[in-house]
């Protein structure tokens, strides 16, 4: 598993170094519970690739609330559990929903979905997992973004046992 994931990172390398979208890595809390009875918690490394057109526009071109991008990314823990995932974000400018004017708070809700291998890590019953996320993001002088974000991911009932986790992480953004 970990000639994949060294295979993946050198494929993504050359994307990262000559695109001009969003850059995010991440560290985190894999298996994160608030009532203490996570059993096996783990580091998360994260890195997402959010292209910045968007798939589909719905509602006022003004408001980029509603316009659907693609991400893809991988997420890896040290217990050697890896997910490739693909799926959609939308981002809005907090200023902008709130306020009518633009802010550096940024509020982005993302979908999707992917190959899950537990590794010896936790069993999520299921090789297709579904994650969900909210994030917040701040925009620093130099246009990068430092974020928190909450995730859960699941396979929504489609393996004999769901379990589900749920990862705390935090992010740098950097935009090319």
């Amino acid at each position: 598993m970990k000639l994949l994931g060294i295979f993946i990172i050198s494929l993504l390398i050359p994307i990262v170094a000559n695109s001009k979208d969003l850059n995010v890595f991440g560290i985190g809390i894999y298996d994160l519970k608030f009532d203490g009875s996570e059993k096996n918690p783990a580091t998360d490394l994260r890195f997402e690739r959010r292209l910045d057109y968007s798939l589909l526009e719905i509602g006022p071109k003004e408001d980029n609330f509603f316009f659907l991008k693609p991400f893809f990314g991988i997420e890896y823990t040290n217990d050697s559990a890896s997910y490739l995932l693909a799926g959609v974000y939308f981002e809005d400018n907090l200023g902008e929903l709130f306020e009518r004017k633009n802010s550096k708070y940024y509020f982005t809700p993302s979908f999707g979905a992917g190959y899950y291998d537990d590794g010896s890590g936790k069993n999520l019953g299921n090789d297709l997992q579904f994650r969900t996320s909210i994030e917040l993001s701040y925009e620093l002088k130099n246009k990068n973004r430092i974020g928190v974000s909450f995730s859960h991911i699941s396979n929504a009932n489609l393996g004999d046992k769901n379990p589900g986790v749920e990862v705390l992480s935090f992010s740098y953004h950097i935009p090319y």
